[in-house]
């Protein structure tokens, strides 16, 4: 069949079938074939790999996936677009296409079941508002999965690749560094895709580490300080600790902390790395 990923066989589906674009899922279709190839060849995907993809719209990215991947699971949350995607993309025996929220999905159960349990590869054309919280959601529950790749909003992957000490370094950033290494793949302009989204995109890729970048005693106190941290990104890192609540010690005593650990008692969040967040973490976690 023709490639989906295009002006004219997008807009010939949307004719064809009965389809209201809903706002709140974010709807864009990518009609660039050169973009999706960037895709494909940023994930590395080969005719060996398990391939889940995050919200498969009307299969532009789905096509691509099923020609490359040995297996590709695809979750959708909008009811409408299933019947679009089994018609359209119904000879490709290796795809698979569920109707769910993959917020709510047991993506642990699909990769035991479908992929005995062996590492998958993640693709995504997230919607924007939902980006971080399915980003988290894969590396929090540290499923096996080998790499992330996704097109999100271009300001949300300079968050994701940012560097300590720059505007776009944040909570998020440092999170994701946490557990995996943010990679840039590729910029995005907003004329890729049906209907025009307000903003451009860009596509990052997460190669998800085998365990944690950093060793940490508490994990629950690293991610704490963390979020602290970037809570009112003018104040210094102290004063954030202790408006956040993340310990009991008094402002005097988290600068005698910060003395042992050579910080400078006047420092702010954006400036530490995942591993000065980790020194910190165990060293309040020794007080």
């Amino acid at each position: 069949m023709d490639l989906i990923a295009s002006a004219s066989k997008t807009k010939e589906i949307l004719n064809k079938y009965p389809f209201v674009f809903r706002k709140k899922y974010g709807q864009n279709f990518l009609i660039d074939m050169h973009v999706l190839n960037k895709i494909i060849e940023g994930a590395e995907i080969s005719h060996e790999d398990f391939v889940l993809e995050v919200g498969p719209g009307i299969g532009s990215l789905t096509q691509a996936l099923s020609k490359q991947a040995k297996k590709v699971v695809a979750v959708e949350i909008d009811s409408q677009l299933i019947p679009i995607l089994e018609d359209v993309l119904s000879e490709y025996d290796n795809l698979e296409i569920i109707h769910a929220d993959i917020l709510k999905t047991d993506i642990k159960k699909i990769i035991e079941e479908k992929n005995n349990n062996n590492p998958i590869k993640v693709v995504a054309n997230l919607p924007y508002y939902i980006t971080s919280p399915i980003i988290m959601m894969f590396l929090e529950n540290k499923l096996p999965v080998s790499s992330i790749t996704i097109m999100v909003q271009k300001e949300v992957a300079q968050r994701l690749v940012a560097k300590p000490g720059t505007k776009d370094y944040g909570s998020i950033t440092a999170a994701v560094n946490y557990y995996a290494i943010p990679l840039f793949i590729a910029n995005v302009p907003r004329n890729c895709f049906i209907p025009r989204p307000n903003v451009d995109s860009a596509v990052i890729k997460l190669e998800v580490l085998p365990k944690p970048s950093v060793d940490v005693i508490d994990e629950e106190l690293f991610f704490k300080i963390v979020k602290a941290a970037f809570s009112q990104r003018r104040k210094k890192l102290i004063n954030n600790l202790i408006s956040q609540k993340v310990t009991d010690l008094s402002k005097n005593e988290l600068a005698t902390v910060f003395s042992k650990i050579d910080f400078d008692e006047n420092i702010r969040g954006e400036m530490l790395s995942v591993e000065d967040f980790a020194k910190l973490a165990d060293a309040l976690k020794g007080e």
